[in-house]
């Protein structure tokens, strides 16, 4: 599929790189330190989402500002060795321009810096949970991104794993393309489906990007 754009948005964990075992570790460790049981645990839906809005699912909330704080100094203290860029991440963000592209992402901005920085990626527009007052599957992250870059949200790509941020993309107005990095194609709504950005190519434009995305 062909996509005329004038900006391409990117999520973060699960899209440009992959930190799942970093994830794994570090929530782990953290509910155990606030007694939260497995099945609790369980029953809340963790990707794609900020770490405050989790919180608040198990923690009373009084709690919840010390929690977020937790789990952030455990995830940006485990991100050597434990984050890599995703097949395809770094020859496409490497063949857009600067003003053309933003990451978008439920994370803070200091871990999503420091999951980024890793794998070498530094992004021009970076939209993160400290930014917004509504995460993902809210449209707010991905309007402020548009605005931010100056581009009409009708023109933007966003490219998400999560059934949240495909949900956020679409109520931005935004064609989306999913990829099954982290769930199966049948719980993904897009406009196109890929494996992952090695299914994906850009090409700067006058005045914006054209991408092709899978077949």
């Amino acid at each position: 599929m062909k996509i005329q754009a004038e900006a391409l948005l990117f999520d973060n964990d699960g899209t440009l790189v992959s930190s799942i075992e970093s994830v794994h570790r570090c929530w782990t460790r953290w509910a155990g330190e606030y007694g939260i049981t497995a099945e609790q645990f369980a029953a809340v839906e963790l990707h794609g989402r900020p770490a405050a809005e989790i919180a608040a699912d198990l923690l009373p909330a009084e709690l919840v500002d010390e929690a977020v704080a937790r789990i952030d100094e455990l995830e940006v203290s485990d991100v050597a060795g434990g984050v890599v860029a995703l097949p395809g991440t770094l020859d496409l963000l490497a063949s857009l321009p600067p003003e053309r592209w933003a990451v978008v992402t439920s994370a803070t901005r200091r871990l999503a810096e420091a999951r980024l920085a890793e794998v070498g990626i530094r992004p021009k527009t970076l939209i993160s949970a400290d930014d917004i007052t509504r995460g993902k599957p809210d449209p707010e992250p991905f309007l402020l991104a548009a605005r931010t870059l100056g581009v009409d949200p009708a023109r933007c790509v966003v490219f998400e794993d999560a059934p949240a941020g495909l949900t956020a993309g679409r109520a931005a107005g935004m064609t989306t393309v999913a990829l099954t990095t982290t769930h199966p194609a049948a719980e993904l709504s897009a406009d196109v489906v890929v494996s992952d950005l090695s299914a994906v190519s850009a090409q700067a434009t006058v005045g914006g990007v054209e991408v092709v995305a899978g077949a």
